[in-house]
Order: structure tokens, then C-alpha cells, then sequence
């Protein structure tokens, strides 16, 4: 199958909805899931490990990361609805609330018969090429793989690291979102931009910046300071698509789980940048991203948080104002130099990544070089079929610089992206 180039399997993407016709009349199911071995020579946890990092241990998981169910049905020429169901990892899921009765105390409830999430559904107004509405709960396409889900879209036997340590992912919110095409050919733009619920500085942390400040945790998501994310993207030239993404959530602390936790520091407010590019040939295909990420006034919430108690996200070690990320990496398509188009696609491929969660700290906290990460990754990705993948690779992880013991581990997969039925 063909994906959208920005929009994520269960939305109809701009240039299905702007351009001449769909290609399903009424309806489409499909959807897209990932198996995966990995066997690693290292422990559960490296600040577990003494001075060195990581302790040297062989052991071997086996996971379904994540299977999705994706439709969408179209009302007439103008309204369509588009929805994404993902069922991950196969556990069983908890669910939080406050209990004001009980001095505003967390409590637990284990209502959920497995980790099932609603990734998307929102309905979409579908005008003409250039402007379009969208309302519902919807993918924000911060950085490369948010934008670019699908695991055929990239070739690791997971999503790139980098990305998905700072960042939720997928990063799925609620709200509303314009979208279209401008120009044509070589003056091509794709454009996004979306209001929705912002973070809650409660899930702030070392090891995963604002990743965690996520929000879901509850049956309604704090809508007190929205989320703004802008993208665009150019595809004037052929095989050539560049895009960057701003989000901006003005005041993260009002999001809290109780609304007046950060009420005597002001405004919170989290910026994130992003940048990509990728570059298909015949021969090859090349991919590049950057994050940068700023969070104001992390040392007020590192004081916050670290009194938070009994919260379900227990955020007692400290956020980063700063946070950076960025990789590459390079395809060969063997299928390009056989000129047999009935050939299989097989690609070797290596792909370099470096992130830190804690690039820079401030106030009394200290940056833990054992969250600084570069990483190689080599391996090969053999497709029988366009929406079918087998995968492995070999990843080796220098931690802080090279201070600490590195990370090696081997992992197969097999993943498939595909539209099952349409009329």
C-alpha cells in the first residue's frame, strides 16, 4: 500500500482528501502490527550497575510491540470519519483518578481487560486542496517518526530511540487541526497545524524528559492550557521530502493533575523543535531528524515534583531544561541495481543516533551521563511483499561518552502495513 506522506494509516491524508478522488469509494479496514526477538548482552538496568553502568548479562525477549486496527468511512465528497485502535505489548492496563472525597488522594483501578488504546478518531471536512478541517483525537506529527508511524516507513526492528526516549509515541491527542496542500509540482508544500491538550509537568523526569507528561492517565485530559504544533513540509522535488514541526504548550503546570500544584511559580512552558528530511532514489534511501527541546522553569518543577507522593507518575528525579536528539541513516536497495522490478526489495541498511534527556540541567540537579546515549545500528530489511517486512539488525550503545560499559544486542522482527478491504 501507498501511505499518506504526513497523515498516519486511519485519517485521510492530504493528498487523498484534496486531490482528485479517494481510493475507496464508502469504506477501508486495515491496519499495521510488529513481532520482535532481541537478544541482549546487558542488564535491566544500567544505574543499577555500579561505577561501570550496566552489568554484562546474555538475556532474550519476545514482544508483540503493538497491533492496530485502522478505518475510515467516508459520509459523502466532504465528511469522512477516521479511526485507529492499538493494542500494545499485550499487558494488562490500570487506570487512575482522583478521589476528592478522600483529601484529593490518587487511587487505582484496574478497570481495563488489556493495554488498549484509541490512537485516533476524529472526523474530517474535506473543503479543497489548500484548506481542511479535523476534529477529534489525532497524531501530532512532532518530529519523524510520529509523523511517519508505520513500521514500513522505517527500518530498524524498532522506532528510531532517539525519538521515541523524549517523546511520546505515538503521540495522539485531542483537538482540532487545519490542513492542506500549496502549490503544485516543484513549489509543493504540505502544511498542519493543531490545537489540542497540552502536557502535565506532574510526569516530567530524568530518563524520559516530557515524555511522560503525557497525558491519558485519567478519563479526561486537562484542557486548561491547549498545545499548539505547526508543521510543513516541501516535496517540490521528486523523491525529496523536508519537513520541521513547533510545538508549544504556554503552561504545563496547568495541566496538573490538581490545578493549583505549580499555581506559585507562573507559567511552565515547553517549546520543542523539529527537523527531518528523507531522500528516496532508485538506489537508495536516506533519512535525517533533529529534536531540540526547551522546558522553562525546570528547576521550580523539579521541586514540585519531587513531593508529589503517592502520583501515579511519581516524577521524583529530575527534569532537564534542555533536551537534544538527532540521527541518520542510509538505506541500499539491491533491487534497484537488478532492474527486475519482480525482484524483492532488500535493503541493508546503518543508521547512527545520539540523545540526552538531561543536555542541560539547572538549578541544584546534576545531568546523569549514564542517559547520554550515541548508537549504531546495522542490519537488513527483506520485504516478499510492499506491505511486508522481515527484519533484524545489531545495535551497540556507548553510554555517557564512553564511561560506562556499552549496550550490544541482536533482534529480528517481521511487520505488515496494509488495507485489508475496501469498497
Amino acid at each position: 500500500m501507498v501511505l499518506c506522506s504526513t497523515w498516519a494509516m486511519g485519517s485521510v491524508c492530504a493528498q487523498e482528501a484534496t486531490d482528485d478522488g479517494f481510493n475507496y469509494e464508502k469504506f477501508r479496514i486495515g491496519g499495521y502490527g510488529e513481532m520482535l526477538a532481541s537478544f541482549k548482552g546487558y542488564g535491566t538496568n544500567r544505574f543499577t550497575g555500579g561505577a561501570d553502568g550496566n552489568t554484562y548479562v546474555h538475556r532474550n525477549t519476545i514482544a508483540i510491540p503493538r497491533f492496530v486496527i485502522a478505518g475510515d468511512y467516508r459520509f459523502n465528497r466532504h465528511w469522512q470519519l477516521g479511526a485507529e485502535v492499538e493494542f500494545e505489548a499485550g499487558g494488562t492496563g490500570t487506570a487512575y483518578e482522583i478521589e476528592n472525597t478522600e483529601n484529593g488522594e490518587w487511587e487505582t483501578e484496574v478497570e481495563k481487560g488489556g493495554e488498549v488504546a484509541l490512537e485516533q478518531f476524529h472526523l474530517t471536512y474535506t473543503l479543497n486542496r489548500a484548506f481542511n478541517l479535523r476534529a477529534g483525537h489525532m497524531v501530532l506529527p512532532v518530529g519523524l517518526t510520529n509523523a511517519h508511524h508505520e513500521p514500513i516507513l522505517f527500518y530498524g526492528t524498532s522506532r528510531p530511540e532517539s525519538e521515541t526516549v523524549i517523546l511520546p509515541s505515538t503521540w495522539h491527542e485531542t483537538g482540532l487541526s487545519i490542513f492542506g496542500i500549496v502549490g503544485r509540482n516543484w513549489s509543493r508544500v504540505n502544511y498542519e497545524a493543531y490545537v489540542t491538550a497540552g502536557l502535565n509537568a506532574n510526569g516530567f523526569d530524568r530518563n524520559t524528559w516530557i515524555a511522560g507528561g503525557k497525558q491519558g492517565l485519567f478519563e479526561v485530559d486537562n484542557f486548561t492550557s491547549p498545545a499548539y504544533t505547526a508543521r510543513v513540509e516541501y516535496l517540490g522535488v521528486p523523491g525529496l521530502r523536508i519537513g520541521a514541526t513547533a510545538y508549544y504548550c504556554h503552561n504545563t503546570g496547568a495541566n496538573s493533575d490538581k490545578s493549583n500544584m505549580y499555581t506559585q511559580y507562573g507559567n511552565i512552558p515547553v517549546t520543542i523543535i523539529t527537523a527531518d528530511a528523507q531522500y528516496q532514489h532508485r538506489y537508495f534511501t536516506a533519512r535525517a531528524n533533529f529534536i531540540y527541546g526547551h522546558l522553562g522553569k525546570s528547576d521550580k518543577v523539579n521541586e514540585r515534583n519531587h513531593r508529589l507522593g503517592s502520583s501515579p507518575y511519581s516524577s521524583l528525579t529530575p527534569v532537564a531544561e534542555e533536551t537534544l536528539a538527532y540521527g541518520g541513516e542510509v538505506g541500499l536497495n539491491i533491487k534497484g541495481f537488478t532492474h527486475n522490478d519482480k525482484f524483492p526489495d532488500i535493503v541493508p541498511f546503518v543508521r547512527y543516533e545520539y540523545y540526552n534527556p538531561q543536555y542541560k540541567v539547572v538549578g541544584t540537579a546534576t545531568a546523569d551521563k549514564r542517559l547520554e546515549v550515541g548508537m549504531w545500528t546495522t542490519g537488513l530489511n527483506y520485504k516478499p511483499l510492499p506491505y511486508l517486512v522481515i527484519k533484524a539488525d545489531y545495535t551497540t550503545r556507548r553510554i555517557g561518552g564512553g564511561a560506562y560499559h556499552r549496550e550490544n544486542e541482536f533482534a529480528i522482527g517481521a511487520a505488515f502495513t496494509n488495507w485489508f478491504w475496501k469498497k
